[in-house]
């Protein structure tokens, strides 16, 4: 059984896990990228 208090705090949780995410995967997106265009200049491709 779910109260009122507990749906109110998904919305914000639901942002703030999107914003945790965010904050984490666009960074390793960055190094991701960063390091297959350091492969192809150390390789020559």
């Amino acid at each position: 059984m779910t109260t009122a208090g507990n749906d109110r705090e998904r919305p914000r949780r639901k942002g703030l896990l999107t914003v945790a995410w965010l904050w984490v995967g666009l960074p390793f997106a960055y190094g991701v990228a960063e390091l297959l265009r350091k492969l192809v200049q150390l390789f020559g491709g």
